[in-house]
């Protein structure tokens, strides 16, 4: 009788492993990443630092895609205050100017070297409840975007490398 009831337990454990959902590959961009550069390019064709000369930042995004993305120019000025409700305005200005950060979901169209942020939370009001599109470079431990051109015809691109 033992030997049958292993075998009825061994035919009952297949019948719920079919069941089971078989996972998915992993996001290409799941992981921690850190900020090489904030740059931008000029209609000249000359490349400026956007963020100052050493940007902070940080990109985390999970298996499904979803994001929290951070850039902070390194060379933000301190608030003379310890409230932050006491800032100036030009110490107000610094730290909005000195910062990019957004949440949400990303997607990538590998076809069009797209990357899509769709975005749930940002530091810029405006950006809530869109998708801002990005040509994309990803070859496995550093991922390189370009922003769409700003009104004065400069291109922001950042460059992330991978820390796990």
């Amino acid at each position: 009788m033992k030997p049958l009831t292993g075998a009825f337990v061994a035919m009952l454990a297949g019948l719920a492993a079919r069941d089971v959902p078989v996972p998915t590959g992993v996001f290409p961009l799941q992981g921690t990443w850190s900020l090489v550069a904030a740059d931008k390019l000029l209609p000249n064709g000359e490349t400026t630092r956007d963020y100052g000369e050493n940007p902070k930042g940080r990109l985390v995004v999970d298996t499904k895609g979803r994001y929290s993305l951070q850039i902070f120019k390194s060379e933000r000025p301190h608030f003379a205050s310890d409230s932050k409700a006491d800032g100036s305005v030009d110490e107000f200005r610094s730290a909005v100017m000195g910062s990019s950060t957004h949440y949400g979901r990303l997607t990538i169209d590998e076809r069009a070297g797209v990357l899509a942020f769709s975005i749930e939370g940002s530091s810029f009001p405006n950006w809530e409840g869109t998708t801002q599109k990005r040509q994309y470079q990803f070859n496995g431990a550093e991922l390189r975007y370009q922003v769409p051109p700003r009104a004065d015809g400069s291109i922001p691109v950042s460059v992330w490398k991978r820390l796990d």
